[in-house]
């Protein structure tokens, strides 16, 4: 395990930007896998899907995960890290995520979070949560920086 990758999730908010700098000042020894998963299907494309002739949703939304996790691991890389793009499609995303990890035998999955309580966070989801409880693995979750009054 001292040679195991960690796996930085990048979805190019500022959570992730933080997680990418948490990671490159706390786990800098380590080689970095930048990951974004997308969805196969969206809600909106599943109804396009009845169309007569729909696009390949899922070429164009693995296609985006790609340019994504591309750019999440050139911004590693300016942290200082060395570190390669890895896009993938899954349902739910933290599934994709675990899986991901599981695969590249990551010693940690580094996260930013968005920061949301009570409804919001019933009401969106928590990626960062998800992870915790089914990684099977450290998760280090990146809080949104601090408002100070």
């Amino acid at each position: 395990m001292d040679d195991a990758p960690i796996l930085i999730c990048y979805d190019g908010s500022a959570g992730a930007e933080r997680g990418i700098e948490a990671a490159a000042t706390l786990l800098n020894d380590r080689r970095a896998v930048v990951l974004n998963v997308a969805p196969p299907l969206t809600t909106a494309e599943s109804y396009a899907m009845l169309g007569p002739t729909p696009p390949d949703f899922e070429e164009l939304n693995l296609a985006s995960a790609r340019e994504y996790a591309q750019a999440g691991a050139d911004a590693a890389r300016r942290a200082g890290l060395t570190a390669e793009a890895y896009a993938d499609l899954a349902a739910p995303t933290w599934e994709g995520v675990v899986d991901v990890a599981d695969e590249i035998g990551a010693a940690a999955i580094v996260i930013g979070s968005r920061g949301l309580k009570g409804a919001s966070e019933l009401l969106r989801g928590s990626l960062s949560h998800e992870l915790a409880e089914h990684a099977g693995r450290p998760v280090l979750i990146v809080p949104p920086a601090r408002s100070h009054p």
